[in-house]
């Protein structure tokens, strides 16, 4: 019986475009034809809070690598806190993207209404929560690529059917 093969694979970079693009289109034409009716504040806390997410998943990732890789002075990493770390990444980087997308569109309004001092009194925050939601996707795919199992060289010989070994069962390849 074959080993089923994994179910998750990597986050597809189109993925992310394709979420961001859609979150900054949805913005805009909301925020372009209503802005005046739900003119809000953008909080600095955003930029915070989204740069303080990136950092700690970029911490999280070179500890990680380190762990995984073995090196001298570094505990072993438990398989299902690489698990968890992985999933962390990838809705992160989702997350990230969607708010990249969401603060894009806002910049992009803000831009077009320059002449509200509303819109330039925002735009310094939503420029720093932009930067700190692209930083975040970036943390996050960094993330889940330090989780990764680097590939064993023995790996690939036994499952080729070397050292009198087969893919079936109760075989034994030639010699």
């Amino acid at each position: 019986m074959t080993e089923p093969k994994p179910s998750l694979r990597p986050t597809n970079p189109a993925t992310l475009v394709v979420a961001g693009l859609v979150a900054a289109a949805v913005t805009w034409f909301l925020t372009s034809n209503w802005y005046e009716t739900f003119a809000r504040d953008v909080p600095w806390v955003s930029a915070v809070t989204l740069a303080g997410l990136a950092l700690f998943e970029a911490v999280l990732a070179n500890n990680t690598r380190a762990r995984i890789a073995r090196k001298p002075g570094r505990p072993p990493v438990e398989p299902l806190a690489v698990a968890r770390y992985v999933v962390l990444a990838k809705a992160s980087s989702l997350a990230g993207s969607i708010f990249a997308g969401v603060l894009g569109g806002l910049v992009l309004v803000f831009v077009m209404r320059n002449e509200l001092a509303h819109s330039q009194h925002n735009m310094p925050p939503a420029i720093g929560a932009l930067i700190g939601s692209l930083m975040l996707v970036a943390a996050a795919l960094w993330l889940e690529h330090c989780c990764r199992v680097p590939k064993q060289p023995d790996d690939k010989d036994e499952r080729n059917g070397e050292n009198g070994r087969s893919d079936e069962p109760g075989r034994r390849s030639p010699a």
